[in-house]
């Protein structure tokens, strides 16, 4: 029986590595609509090579900082227990590896390749598995001490704050240090509108991180006697609540349909083992106006040019997931309870703090060093052009 379970449970948490996989598509997919036609090919490259940078950098550096565990020990050691240790590190790779990828959409159509990569594995290799080893294994005693404090632990089943937020809060400064695409912000105060390259791509991207969503929060419980029928359906609730809310809030705008269900399934990860199904509607329902609002405001009044509007959508949305746990995680507001409003905000603040340093840090010190950005007849041309030398449509066939 217990080779059974061992079994069952590998294979459990498998299929929510390969699920979580799939959501990388989605984040490429809804970046290249986003973004304009002369990056697409951009989009979905950035993607790919992150993925593989932060898959080394997790597997030697990564994981041993958040769980002590290394891998340098024989094949023998690693099959124990059908391979489950080696089958949970690709599963919270899964998770590590969306940090670049959140900020791979904040930072499109003018940022440099190998700048990027370098961060991505600083920030794969240290700064995200630093935070991640506080929140979920104990690390320094920041959660006992939490504990001591408020009565309950800093609670995000499944990642709320250790996954969204502290991409989407990296990725601001990042933004920032950047500046915005050319032409975006005139001297007149006018604003260049640059709209989606593809509306279609838009939302097959968004559909299929929502769809992988139920792997990142139903199989956060890593083993099968611990999986909840109500993570799945206060992730769906939330996902609803996120969808009309931006409708509404939005005014039909596509791209705000389509991000309004991320922003809903990103502030229910913290809470989802917890929250009664209405609360999570709740949730995710505030979500989506806090992404419509926020997106506005920061493009059109602050001047920000997030492209994808990831700092409204994780950073934000992650840091009302990790507080709203605490609200409507208790039993006052029908959740299973266990948790501290006090708890929440003391460890989501920890976890904003943290990325804004650290995302300062890294994309402060290689603007000093090589540089962040295209130059401007690269951007100009499109990052397909200037960095992959070829587009994602030929404009003509080859003559000869």
């Amino acid at each position: 029986m217990e080779a059974l379970k061992q079994g069952a449970d590998t294979l459990f948490i498998l299929l929510g590595a390969v699920m979580v996989l799939a959501m990388h598509a989605g984040f490429a997919f809804l970046e290249l609509g986003t973004v304009r036609r002369k990056n697409q090919v951009n989009a979905l490259v950035k993607i790919l090579v992150d993925f593989s940078v932060s898959t080394v950098v997790y597997f030697v550096v990564g994981y041993a900082v958040a769980y002590g565990t290394s891998f340098f020990v024989g094949a023998e050691q690693l099959a124990a227990r059908n391979g489950y240790e080696l089958v949970k590190f690709f599963f919270l790779l899964t998770f590590a590896a969306a940090i670049p990828a959140i900020i791979s959409g904040g930072i499109a159509e003018r940022a440099k390749f190998w700048p990027q990569l370098i961060a991505t594995a600083v920030i794969v290799g240290f700064i995200y598995p630093f935070f991640e080893g506080i929140a979920w294994n104990q690390h320094f005693g920041i959660q006992a001490w939490i504990k001591a404090l408020t009565g309950a632990e800093f609670h995000d089943f499944a990642g709320s704050v250790v996954v969204h937020a502290l991409g989407g809060w990296i990725a601001l400064p990042a933004v920032i240090l950047l500046g915005a695409r050319s032409n975006r912000y005139r001297k007149d105060g006018a604003i260049s509108a640059h709209p989606p390259s593809s509306i279609p791509f838009l939302a097959l991207g968004a559909w299929v991180l929502t769809v992988g969503w139920f792997g990142f929060n139903v199989m956060s419980a890593q083993t099968l006697d611990k999986i909840s029928g109500l993570v799945a359906v206060n992730s769906l609730l939330a996902m609803v609540g996120g969808t009309l809310v931006a409708l509404l809030a939005g005014r039909n705008d596509p791209g705000f349909v389509h991000n309004g269900p991320l922003a809903g399934l990103v502030a229910v990860c913290a809470g989802s083992d917890l929250m009664h199904p209405l609360g999570a509607l709740v949730v995710g329902g505030i979500a989506g106006g806090i992404f419509v609002i926020m997106f506005t405001l920061t493009q059109n009044r602050w001047k920000i040019d997030d492209v994808l509007g990831v700092w409204p959508l994780h950073g934000l949305c992650g840091t009302w997931g990790g507080l709203a746990a605490g609200l409507f995680g208790s039993k006052a507001l029908g959740g299973l309870g266990g948790v501290s409003f006090g708890a929440q905000l003391i460890g989501t603040s920890i976890g904003v703090a943290w990325a804004l340093i650290g995302g300062g840090l890294v994309y402060g010190i290689l603007k000093a060093s090589t540089g962040l950005r295209l130059s401007q007849e690269e951007e100009y041309d499109g990052a397909d052009l200037s960095i992959h030398k070829i587009t994602a449509t030929p404009e003509r066939e080859v003559n000869w």
